[in-house]
């Protein structure tokens, strides 16, 4: 068979239409497609290797914009995949293939995780922990990440944040929101409560 067109598509400019002996045979990535020149004679086996090429590429495409939104752990990578009915065997290459570009790294990806929330969104260690093991994180990893988290440095800071919503309310309702709003992010009552009486003292003490 002989390659007779190649022809970019017009809703998806990275994709180029293949014709054969005149007629539509299969598309490419613009990348595969290149490879390709008029009257070029194709196998069947030919083919088939460029359209298992394209797939590879097709899936590696999807993890890159996947990726694009925010760092994954490899475990959210693979059930991604695996929701778009990609097969087992292109997944395992995918995966492989982010590992050695280094746009996959589960240690990193904690790592990053515990940083952010830390700054952003501050949780308990066990709160932490939780999420970091529906990401698919290993025991190990998730160890080694929250290895220098604090739960006091961090329940305070999020008190001292929320404090400033709850500001004018008399002590007991004070005392009983923060309670619960520190409660919800995983903090033992035990951490909460002296962080909550020192909050409320050192607002109080601020204002008179």
């Amino acid at each position: 068979m002989k390659v007779t067109a190649l022809k970019l598509q017009s809703r998806n400019k990275n994709r180029v239409n293949v014709e054969l002996d005149g007629k539509f045979a299969f598309s490419l990535t613009r990348l595969e497609a290149a490879r390709l020149r008029l009257g070029q004679e194709l196998t069947e086996a030919d083919i088939a290797r460029l359209q298992e090429a394209d797939q590879r590429e097709r899936v590696h495409e999807r993890a890159l914009r996947l990726l694009a939104i925010r760092p994954r752990s490899e475990a959210e990578v693979r059930e991604n995949l695996r929701r778009h009915k990609v097969t087992e065997a292109l997944i395992e290459a995918e995966v492989s293939r982010l590992h050695e570009t280094g746009l996959l790294n589960d240690e990193a990806f904690a790592q990053l995780w515990v940083e952010n929330r830390a700054t952003f969104r501050p949780r308990s260690r066990r709160a932490l922990q939780a999420e970091l093991k529906r990401k698919g994180i290993s025991p190990e990893l998730t160890r080694a990440a929250l290895a220098g988290a604090d739960d006091e440095a961090s329940a305070y800071r999020l008190a001292a944040q929320r404090a400033q919503r709850l500001r004018g309310l008399p002590r007991p309702e004070f005392r009983r929101k923060l309670v619960a709003y520190l409660g919800r992010r995983g903090f033992d009552y035990e951490i909460v409560q002296p962080i909550v009486e020192r909050v409320w003292t050192e607002m109080n003490t601020t204002e008179d």
